[in-house]
């Protein structure tokens, strides 16, 4: 807990709507990452997510954050290890694919298992095996925190990226 809420100052209430909040943070670019894990049951589990970040280099510390509401929460939540793949400019189609629900999500994905079993997805830009080292409950969302165990990239990979609602495969700058 901050210093300021812990003597009791509490942060004024907005004076926007959600839909104008979603629509400022939507101007940060980003890049896109796809999120695996594996159930207790060895059951394939994936979401793609942009709420990606460094934390820190020693020890080697990431973030991520997944609503709570989320039907893969119990997995990322209760699990050991997941891992965290950063994708090319030519995988829009899978972002896509894992971001909705009522699909195959893995049908004719490839991959190879990571030390601990969670996937590392093929042509990925780069990817993190991580060990599920703590979770903070902050509003509609979990933010969990991964301790990297092994890492790999591509250089000169072309990243997928995510601004203003749109995927971009090249810079737009």
């Amino acid at each position: 807990m901050s210093p300021a809420r812990s003597a009791g100052h509490t942060a004024r209430p907005p004076d926007f709507s959600s839909q104008a909040f979603r629509a400022a943070l939507g101007m940060f670019a980003t890049g896109v990452t796809i999120v695996t894990a594996r159930t207790v049951e060895g059951a394939l589990v994936g979401l793609t997510a942009s709420s990606f970040n460094s934390v820190s280099l020693q020890p080697p510390l990431v973030l991520w954050s997944l609503s709570r509401t989320a039907g893969s929460m119990a997995t990322f939540s209760n699990g050991r290890h997941y891992a965290i793949n950063v994708l090319a400019a030519d995988q829009q189609a899978l972002a896509e694919r894992f971001a909705m629900r009522g699909t195959d999500r893995w049908a004719g994905v490839g991959f190879t298992e990571g030390v601990s079993g969670a996937p590392l997805l093929d042509g990925a830009v780069a990817s993190f095996e991580c060990f599920n080292r703590s979770q903070y409950a902050e509003g509609d969302h979990i933010i969990f925190v991964g301790e990297v165990e092994r890492c790999r990239h591509r250089p000169n990979a072309p990243p997928l990226l995510y601004h203003g609602g749109r995927f971009y495969t090249e810079h737009p700058l």
